[in-house]
Parts: C-alpha cells; sequence; structure tokens
C-alpha cells in the first residue's frame, strides 16, 4: 500500500502543476478568427456558472449529511461536486481554447470589486486541486482522520472558488461580445 501511496501523491502532484499551467497557457494562445469559433461555444460560460451553482449546493448537502451520519449521501455529493469540477475543467479549457479573453469594463468601486474576486478565485482555485485530490485519496484509502483533517481547509476554499466562479460570470457577463 505504500507504494500506491507514493504513486498516488506523484500523481497528484503532476495534476495539480499541470491544471495551472495548461490554464495559464490558454490565456496566451493566439485565438483563431471568431468567425470559425462554433456558436455553442459562448454558452459555456453560463454553463460553467450552472456547474459551479450546483458544486456550492453539492458541497453544503455534503457537509450536511455527514455532520448528520448520512456517509452514503456524503460521497454521492463529494463525488458528484468532483465530477462537476471535472466538467468544469474541461468546459473551461474548450472555451479558452477557442474564444477570446473578455475584458470587464466596470469602473470605479466596482473594478476593484471584481479584480479582488477575479485574483482570490483564481490563485485558491490553484489550492483546491491538490486539496480535493488529497480529500478524494484519504477517503477511498479509509484513511479518515486524514481525510477530516484536509477537508476542514478544502471545504471552505472549495466552497468560496465555487461562489466566486458564479460571481465572477454575472460580473463580466454583460461585457462579453455576443
Amino acid at each position: 500500500m505504500e507504494t500506491n501511496s507514493k504513486v498516488y501523491k506523484r500523481l497528484f502532484i503532476l495534476v495539480s502543476f499541470l491544471i495551472p499551467v495548461i490554464v495559464a497557457l490558454l490565456l496566451y494562445i493566439p485565438k483563431g478568427d471568431t468567425e470559425d469559433i462554433k456558436p455553442w461555444i459562448y454558452n459555456l460560460p453560463l454553463i460553467n456558472a450552472i456547474i459551479n451553482t450546483l458544486t456550492a449546493v453539492l458541497l453544503i448537502l455534503g457537509v450536511y449529511f455527514v455532520k448528520n451520519t448520512r456517509v452514503k449521501y456524503h460521497k454521492i455529493c463529494m463525488i458528484s461536486s468532483f465530477i462537476l469540477g471535472a466538467l468544469f475543467l474541461i468546459f473551461y479549457v474548450i472555451y479558452h481554447s477557442s474564444a477570446p479573453s473578455t475584458k470587464f469594463g466596470g469602473e470605479g468601486l466596482i473594478r476593484f470589486v471584481y479584480f479582488f474576486f477575479l485574483i482570490s478565485h483564481v490563485l485558491l482555485a490553484f489550492v483546491v486541486v491538490p486539496l480535493v485530490l488529497s480529500g478524494i485519496y484519504f477517503a477511498v484509502s479509509d484513511k479518515i482522520e486524514s481525510h477530516k483533517k484536509i477537508v476542514k481547509f478544502t471545504f471552505p476554499v472549495w466552497l468560496y472558488v465555487s461562489i466566486t466562479g458564479v460571481i465572477i460570470y454575472f460580473m463580466i457577463s454583460p461585457y462579453y461580445p455576443y
């Protein structure tokens, strides 16, 4: 089992490193002509906002269930949250590899608020990946005490990232060119 732990740890580190690198590269790769973009691509930010909303609800329900010793429902909520997170990432990569970046057009205090949410969201989104992977690993390997310790940090970070993702969507959506 110790060998498996090392393999999983290396895999988590690799995935936790690759995701932010890929996301960062998406911001700098040249995009094709906007006329070549399939129309359904423009629906992905809204879909991702919905995914983030559902993730936040499932995270809260998952905590509710585990605190009420309904472990089966807790697992369902957490697995569903993880799957939604994976879908979010896939849709995010598809959108940002296809569509040009949108500039936030707000001015004054709202601009500061937007960038506060955006920067904290991005930084914590990078942090949450290894936390989630570790929490899942400890749960499936039946290391419940380690799982409890890590999810005390994972839950609030993941919830914050999910909620701020929705806030950011609503703040920038008026500036989308479509």
